[in-house]
């Protein structure tokens, strides 16, 4: 698939994760105007160094400044629009209209790609962001294929992104003041304290004797979920996609882990490269994640809730991160406890993926001969009979689902 597959990145360590396992392009957050503020995000000097690491391998880098701005954001705005220029930054994701006309007076090279943030919904939406300036319209999720290859038909000369994978919103592409209303906190400013995934309850005042009470809503024995929005996964339909005139597969994420997004990312680069699906579905099924949803790609939905606990355990435990690998040895920084003698399995972008061995030996950082793995992200070296690299993770399967 020619396809850009673009992957999300809340810090600089999952930046690198996400290239290593074979995006395209990453999609990350300076320290202001990102809709990702409890994200790590990244300094100045981390956004330079990216931009640079990037260009060297090929591939690209979107800046996210999608806020809803308010005048007071302005003149730091100013500033940073010039920042993400000066840098080489290969676009800024913006969503207000406002940021998008003050944009082009500043920075007027910067590349323009307009957050799903601003629900384009329709092929009128997009023409008019197109004579805007606009480079590329990050579509609303709610969109049908159909509809989508509508939009292309009617404006061919611009560039479409759709959302692949992930978390789905309760609001018609984040526009949301759920968060705003019980907790303060803007999801339209970054904020957003994903209060749509709390457990819900009713309390009713009893008329006669002044008191109220809880009066439970009965879904099961689980509790109540009424606004949580299964997880999007479009891969057995990219080429669908593609050939509607997305060009680029976006893969939601800047909160989840760098083991979370090396496994989504393997399995829709390997997907793309002309793996076969099944194992990429299989791949899928490794980490943490809701029960799965093609949303409104096919139309209309109404089974897009996910009525049960938050989020459903994997078929895997993240056991290490792989730091080094010499001569048959592996240097792992653990980060679940393991022990001699444990199956654990390899996730990496090369041929060593999915390869199983077992724990023969393992040493502490000073060299002292151990049967327990117990203490979290101390190094341990451990034998390995297929190679590894820096970057790559070790993992173990688990009879009733791992951790993310």
């Amino acid at each position: 698939m020619k396809a850009e597959l673009l992957a999300p990145a809340g810090s600089y360590d999952k930046f690198l994760t996400a290239l290593h396992f074979g995006a395209d392009a990453v999609y990350l957050g300076g320290k202001q105007f990102s809709l990702r503020t409890f994200a790590d995000n990244f300094t100045e000097e981390e956004l330079e160094t990216a931009v640079k690491t990037a260009k060297k391998l090929g591939k690209k880098v979107y800046a996210a400044a999608n806020i809803f701005a308010r005048n007071g954001d302005f003149k730091e705005l100013e500033s940073y629009f010039r920042r993400l220029e000066s840098i080489g930054v290969d676009a800024a994701i913006v969503s207000d209209p406002g940021a998008v006309y003050f944009a082009k007076q500043v920075a007027p090279k910067l590349s323009l790609h307009l957050s799903t943030q601003a629900n384009t919904t329709n092929k009128y939406a997009v023409k008019f962001w197109k004579e805007t300036g606009v480079d590329r319209v990050i579509l609303a999720r709610e969109l049908s294929i159909a509809e989508i290859a509508e939009i292309h038909s009617f404006v061919p000369d611009i560039e479409l992104e759709a959302f692949v994978h992930g978390a789905m919103c309760i609001s018609y592409s984040g526009r949301c003041l759920l968060s705003d209303y019980l907790d303060g906190r803007s999801s339209n400013r970054g904020a957003c304290v994903q209060s749509c995934r709390w457990r819900y309850e009713v309390r009713a005042l009893n008329a006669t004797n002044g008191e109220s009470e809880w009066l439970p809503i009965g879904e099961d024995e689980r509790g109540t979920y009424i606004f949580n929005s299964k997880d999007l996964k479009m891969l057995a339909h990219l080429e669908a996609l593609e050939r509607a005139g997305v060009t680029s597969f976006k893969i939601e994420g800047r909160m989840k882990s760098g083991y979370y997004l090396a496994t989504v990312v393997n399995a829709y680069r390997r997907y793309m490269d002309g793996g076969e699906l099944s194992k990429s579905e299989a791949l899928l099924e490794t980490v943490a994640h809701r029960e799965y949803t093609e949303a409104y790609a096919f139309g209309e939905n109404r089974e897009t809730v996910h009525y049960s606990h938050s989020q459903s355990k994997g078929d895997c435990t993240y056991i290490a991160d792989v730091l080094a690998y010499q001569e048959g040895v592996a240097t792992v920084e653990m980060r679940n406890r393991f022990y001699q003698g444990d199956i654990l399995e390899i996730l990496s972008p090369t041929a060593s993926d999915g390869k199983a061995f077992k724990v023969r030996e393992i040493f502490t950082e000073n060299g002292e001969k151990t049967d327990d793995a117990k203490l979290v992200r101390h190094k341990y070296r451990i034998s390995c009979p297929y190679e590894v690299a820096a970057g790559d993770y070790l993992r173990k399967r688990t009879k009733n689902g791992g951790e993310a």
